[in-house]
């Protein structure tokens, strides 16, 4: 045990996570705050580019599966040519789009932008779980990758509503748009200083390689993951691209809150879902990734449905279950798309892997569930798309129940 700490470089190990956490944290903001801004009352985005919140779900959509597709082709391509050359540049063209989506004078600009947007956050996702795996020691990957993952709920979910709401207040939705592109340049300069390319150690078995690439189906995990993780991400996006509309509309269709009450119950999403990405892979290292996704899946499905049954009297209530509702759902993202994907890969291509399983998720979950969802709110109310997010989540659970356990821990136990 001695001898493997010192063959560990716990210095590198932190710092990677730290500017990981902060680099998807950013990817975390650009990417839902556009839905936030349209729904928002004080913004005049919807009037001035003839968007519905249908729309949003839409747009949500679109970058989701652009998200997915690039996820899996860039990380393959990084697995070949390298972590910094595709990360660095997928940095900075993410926060550049974000910049752009302030100034789209129409909805095909909007469009065009945001997809642009999802094929350079992509690889942040896939490439990121990469390169948190080859820098954590084995008995620390649910940890870490649940420190970087996090920070998507923590900057895009429960900072974004507070900062979009504030800066609506005095600036237009073009400036804000800009405003929160500028920090992705900085991140990018530091990860092209500090990240390291994978070498082949053997500890590790995610060294650089050339396994045949139908060896990445080997796994019954890399086909189980997949299907569980698109009920996950179905919840997540959903909720984002829907719960701002169905918290201000008038009561009846939804809660009726004022702008600024909405957007302090909606950081319970961000609040919960940071706290669930960080504290549930972090468990799964001792209790199993099996049993950590199962219970996440259906203490969300609950917490949501109780959401969805109670009004506008109490928002602590409100805040509270929704806070539920986005931990354990945030949770099981995040185990399923980081230490799961990983311990499945075979050697040189866990960035591969985790694409993969993230285009499965993002692709369906993450993009076409959100244009379900807005059909839905369209034809039968707002609350109809949160009923569509909550049974995923139970086929989510019954997927799950095949997954292969893979904790180093329990598999020595």
């Amino acid at each position: 045990m001695a001898q493997e700490e010192k063959a560990w470089d716990t210095r590198y190990e932190w710092k990677i996570i730290l500017l990981l956490s902060i680099t998807f944290g950013l990817v975390g903001l650009d990417r839902f705050i556009l839905p936030i801004i349209l729904q928002s009352p004080n913004s005049t985005m919807g009037k001035d580019l003839g968007l519905t919140p249908a729309d949003g779900g839409a747009m949500a959509g679109y970058l989701g599966m652009a998200w997915g597709v690039s996820a899996f082709v860039m990380g393959y391509l990084a697995d070949k040519v390298g972590r910094r050359a595709v990360l660095v540049p997928a940095i900075l063209v993410f926060s550049l789009m974000s910049a752009f989506s302030g100034l789209a004078g129409s909805v095909v600009a909007l469009v065009f932008v945001r997809v642009i947007m999802g094929v350079a956050e992509g690889p942040v996702a896939s490439i990121g779980v990469a390169v948190a795996v080859e820098a954590s020691k084995p008995t620390r990957r649910g940890m870490n990758n649940g420190v970087f993952q996090c920070m998507v709920s923590l900057f895009g979910l429960a900072l974004g509503p507070v900062i979009a709401t504030r800066l609506l207040e005095n600036h237009t939705w073009h400036a804000v748009f800009m405003m929160v592109g500028v920090p992705g340049v900085v991140m990018a300069i530091l990860m092209w200083i500090v990240v390291r390319e994978p070498a082949k150690r053997a500890q590790t078995g995610h060294g650089t390689g050339s396994a045949p690439f139908l060896s990445l189906f080997a796994h019954r995990n890399a086909k189980i993951a997949p299907l569980t993780l698109i009920c996950a991400m179905g919840g997540i996006f959903v909720i984002a691209a829907m719960l701002t509309a169905y918290l201000t509309v008038p009561v009846g269709a939804g809660l009726g809150l004022d702008p600024i009450t909405a957007g302090n119950v909606f950081s319970a999403v961000g609040v919960g879902g940071a706290i669930g990405q960080f504290a549930m892979p972090a468990l799964s290292d001792i209790i199993g990734r099996k049993l950590s996704t199962l219970v996440s899946y259906i203490l969300a499905a609950v917490a949501l449905y109780f959401f969805t049954q109670s009004g506008p009297e109490n928002t602590t209530t409100l805040w509270i279950l929704l806070f539920f509702a986005s931990l354990f759902n945030f949770a099981a993202l995040a185990i399923l798309a980081g230490p799961v994907a990983a311990e499945a890969a075979p050697p040189g291509m866990l960035a591969s892997m985790a694409g993969f399983v993230i285009f499965a998720g993002e692709f369906v979950g993450g993009g076409i569930s959100p244009i379900i969802a807005g059909n839905l709110a369209g034809h039968y109310g707002l609350k109809a798309a949160l009923y569509f997010a909550a049974c995923g989540l139970v086929l989510g659970f019954i997927v799950a129940l095949f997954l292969e356990e893979t904790a180093p821990r329990k598999l020595r136990a």
